[in-house]
């Protein structure tokens, strides 16, 4: 199991953001940027495009409200979307407020950020879902 599918057993605590029988969305603990999301698939799969098709299809429409969600809690141009899959063998987007390119910059370091942050970027997305 990769360190997705515990988080989505619930055997590794998360701060979820949202959830339906194919995906699972939650904050990236040591994000790029404040309010940094993680969405991946229930469905264990290393390559974003070795997903099945409906995967691929319902991903994206999964993400939307995530991503204004993000739009609305954040002081961000925009709502930025990066698939890595380089960190995890797990399929997943990132989903990130950028007010420029360099804010999905992978290079960078990432925040560290306590739990009592992380609970507040939570509450703050889910409340503008």
């Amino acid at each position: 199991m990769t360190i997705f599918s515990k988080i989505i057993a619930g055997d590794i605590p998360s701060y979820k953001i949202a959830e339906n029988d194919k995906f699972f969305a939650f904050l990236d603990i040591s994000p790029l940027r404040e309010g940094h999301v993680l969405v991946v698939p229930k469905n264990e799969t290393d390559n974003l495009f070795d997903l099945p098709e409906d995967y691929l299809k319902e991903i994206l429409v999964f993400a939307r409200p995530i991503a204004k969600a993000i739009e609305r809690s954040f002081n961000c141009n925009r709502c930025g979307i990066s698939v890595m899959g380089l960190e995890v063998p797990h399929a997943h987007v990132h989903l990130i407020p950028i007010n420029s390119a360099n804010d999905l910059n992978f290079t960078r370091p990432k925040f560290k950020t306590s739990p009592e942050e992380l609970k507040k970027v939570q509450e703050k997305i889910v409340a503008n879902l």
